[in-house]
């Protein structure tokens, strides 16, 4: 971190380890992975979306974009990284973050692992 010449704090760029474009390879700055703790499809907002075609979807989940603007959300500390950013460049900044402890987004979490997709 570092404060501009106006005074405003600038965070570093937070940027996660990925794989050839894919963001299923991600290892989030955390150290989380798909593999590990496990990363969460979302939506813009950094909610987890739903894409069961069984059922509707669950209340506290975001239906699946329509547009297929996916982000991922490590669920660990609330990291999410913009998918279409790492198809394009192979890289994965963190986009923005998200309170994965309490509120909408923890709930959303719960429901989510709580599905059997």
């Amino acid at each position: 971190m570092f404060y501009s010449n106006a005074g405003v704090l600038i965070m570093d760029a937070e940027i996660a380890e990925v794989i050839d474009h894919d963001v299923t390879t991600i290892t989030c700055v955390c150290g989380n992975t798909v593999s590990n703790e496990g990363l969460i499809q979302a939506n813009s907002q950094g909610v987890p979306v739903y894409n069961g075609r069984s059922i509707p979807v669950p209340a506290g989940l975001a239906a699946w974009p329509e547009d297929e603007d996916l982000y991922t959300l490590c669920p660990s500390y609330g990291r999410v990284y913009r998918d279409t950013v790492i198809e394009e460049t192979g890289t994965a900044p963190v986009a923005f973050r998200v309170d994965v402890t309490t509120g909408p987004i923890a709930e959303a979490i719960r429901i989510y692992w709580g599905i059997d997709r």
